[in-house]
């Protein structure tokens, strides 16, 4: 009887100390001894954008499905007119917001197709364009953020002058 509550004694003590020692340990493999890497780095972002796009997608359309039960108006009209009250810096920011998470996943799926190819494989290409993807991709972004259309390009023409000053021809006309 002795012995067995020696043994139990003994196995709880050993017990806590392996407990003690796995709580000062790190997890392995420590994310605090590793230097970032744009390979990782990229992988994560592509991996990000990638559920964003697609997450607002499917918010926004289920929004538009559910808005006429709702009385919302989410038409491209309201968003139009929603958008246009707003200050440019805050139209700047929401542009490169929206810009930025396509240009990148888009670049950087053109990246993996060159890789299915065989080529670019080396540590050196696939560092080089890493940093291509993210330059490239908020270069492209601040452009298309910047971008405003001519005010004319959306509308369409009323009068027959306006077709033919823009070189559109109607059937039958």
């Amino acid at each position: 009887m002795c012995v067995t509550k020696k043994l139990n004694k003994t196995s709880k003590n050993a017990t806590n100390i392996l407990v003690q020692q796995r709580l000062r340990r790190p997890v392995a493999p420590h994310l605090s001894i590793y230097r970032p890497q744009i390979t990782w780095i990229v992988s994560i972002a592509t991996r990000i954008t990638g559920v964003a796009l697609s997450g607002g997608l499917y918010l926004y359309a289920t929004a538009y499905l559910a808005s006429p039960l709702f009385g919302w108006s989410i038409g491209s009209e309201s968003l139009v007119a929603a958008f246009s009250s707003l200050s440019p810096s805050v139209q700047f920011a929401l542009k490169f917001g929206v810009a930025l998470p396509f240009v990148f996943h888009g670049m950087n799926g053109m990246r993996h197709l060159v890789w299915d190819t065989g080529r670019m494989l080396t540590n050196k290409q696939i560092s080089r364009s890493g940093w291509t993807v993210v330059g490239a991709s908020t270069v492209v972004a601040v452009l298309l953020a910047l971008w405003k259309p001519k005010d004319d390009a959306f509308t369409m023409p009323t009068t027959t002058r306006q077709m033919t000053s823009r070189g559109v021809l109607l059937q039958g006309s």
